[in-house]
C-alpha cells in the first residue's frame, strides 16, 4: 500500500499586525473582552492578494522537501477568499512558482480547506495519480469582511501555510479521515453579498454581512470534531493514550478547550497559536501544524490528531503519522514585499475603499 508523507512544509504571515487595541479604536470591545472569550490577542492583515501568501508558503515547503518546481504534479489551493473564481488561484500559484507540470485545483470547504485538501492529495497519490503534490490553506478575509461587526471582526486574520506530499512505502501522512458536513444549519454561518448570488443585485463586492451564531456554531463544533476523532481514532484501532500531539482548528479557545475536555485530552496534548493569528480559516489548521514542527512539537514517527470546523458547516478529523524528517532540507529565499502600513491602517485603507465603491 502506498501512502502520501508529507516532507516540506512552510508558512506565509504577513506583517502587519491588528492587535485588540487596535480593534478597540472602532468597535465597542476592549483586550480583556476578546481574550476572555476568544483566546485571541492579535491577528495579522494582508497586504497583497492570497495567491501571493500561498505562493511564499509553497516556495518554503518545496525548499524544506528538497525540492524544485519543476517536481510539483499538482496543487491544490485550499480557500474561500480566491483572487479569482476563473482563472482558478491554483493556476496563479503555478505560475508564480514556474511549477509548469502541475495540475491545479481550487478547493472551498471554508475553514476546513486545507485540511480536506490533504486528504485529496492523499487519495491521488495513493490511487497512482500523481506522485506528490502541494497543498495549500489560504486566507485574506480582511477584504471581505463587516469591519463594522464586532461578532466576527475579532475573530479572523490573514495567512497561509503548505505541504508538499510525495509517495512513500512507509506508513507516513494522513492514515485515517473523517469527512462531514452539517449541512441542513449551513445558514447558521452565511455571508451575505459574497458570490454569485448576490450578482447584479446592486450590492459593492465586498460589501458583506454575515450572519454569525456563536452559540449554535460552537455546539456543533465541539461535537463535530469529537465524533470525527473518534471515528478517525476508531478507524486506525488506536487509543487516545497513544495520540502525541493534537493540533486543532484554532477558531475559539473555548471551543479547543471544551473539545479537550470532551477528549480527555490534557494541555500539554493540545497545540494553540490562536493567541497569535486568530482564525485564519483555511490556514489556521496547517499554520498550526506548521509552527508545532518549528517549535520542536512533532517528534518522528508521533501521531498527530487534527480536527477541523468550517463554514458549511463542515468538519473533519484527520490522523497523521510523521514521517522520519523534522528538519527541512533547505530554506527559501521567497518572501513578501515590504509593507509600509500597520494593521490599522490596512483596515482603514479597505473600509474606506468599500465606502467609496457604494457612493
Amino acid at each position: 500500500m502506498k501512502f502520501a508523507d508529507i516532507t516540506g512544509w512552510g508558512k506565509c504571515a504577513p506583517p502587519a499586525k491588528l492587535t485588540n487595541e487596535d480593534l478597540s479604536t472602532f468597535l465597542d470591545t476592549d483586550d480583556e473582552w476578546i481574550v476572555s472569550r476568544t483566546g485571541m490577542k492579535e491577528r495579522r492583515i494582508s497586504h497583497v492578494p492570497v495567491s501571493d501568501l500561498a505562493y511564499v508558503a509553497c516556495a518554503h515547503a518545496l525548499a524544506a522537501a528538497g525540492k524544485s518546481a519543476d517536481d510539483v504534479d499538482l496543487i491544490i489551493f485550499g480557500s474561500c477568499t480566491v483572487d479569482q473564481v476563473v482563472p482558478n488561484a491554483a493556476s496563479r500559484v503555478q505560475q508564480l512558482l514556474g511549477a509548469d507540470n502541475a495540475a491545479c485545483m481550487d478547493l472551498n470547504t471554508a475553514c476546513t480547506s486545507g485540511m480536506y485538501g490533504l486528504s485529496v492529495a492523499t487519495a491521488m497519490i495513493r490511487t497512482g495519480s500523481v506522485k506528490n503534490a502541494l497543498v495549500v490553506g489560504a486566507e485574506v478575509t480582511s477584504v471581505l469582511m463587516d469591519w463594522s461587526n464586532r461578532d466576527v471582526a475579532i475573530l479572523f486574520g490573514d495567512g497561509a501555510a503548505a505541504f508538499f506530499l510525495e509517495t512513500s512505502d512507509e506508513k507516513a501522512g494522513v492514515v485515517a479521515e473523517s469527512l462531514g458536513c452539517y449541512g441542513k444549519n449551513r445558514d447558521i454561518l452565511d455571508v451575505t453579498g459574497w458570490g454569485a448570488k448576490y450578482a447584479n443585485q446592486g450590492l459593492t463586492l465586498g460589501e458583506t454581512q454575515w450572519n454569525f451564531d456563536g452559540q449554535e456554531i460552537f455546539k456543533r463544533a465541539v461535537v463535530g470534531m469529537s465524533r470525527a476523532c473518534e471515528k478517525v481514532l476508531e478507524k486506525e484501532g488506536m487509543a487516545k493514550e497513544e495520540i502525541d500531539l493534537v493540533v486543532p482548528h484554532q477558531a475559539n479557545l473555548r471551543i479547543i478547550d471544551a473539545l479537550a475536555k470532551r477528549m480527555g485530552t490534557g494541555e500539554e496534548k493540545v497545540y494553540i497559536n490562536i493567541q497569535r493569528y486568530g482564525n485564519m480559516s483555511a490556514a489556521t489548521a496547517p499554520m498550526a501544524l506548521v509552527e508545532a514542527i518549528e517549535e520542536g512539537r512533532v517528534a518522528p514517527g508521533a501521531n498527530l490528531l487534527m480536527p477541523a470546523f468550517g463554514g458549511g458547516l463542515t468538519w473533519s478529523a484527520h490522523l497523521l503519522r510523521w514521517g522520519s524528517r523534522i528538519a527541512p532540507l533547505g530554506t527559501s529565499e521567497v518572501e513578501l514585499p515590504p509593507c509600509d502600513k500597520t494593521g490599522l491602517q490596512l483596515i482603514q485603507d479597505i473600509v474606506a475603499a468599500k465606502k467609496t465603491a457604494g457612493a
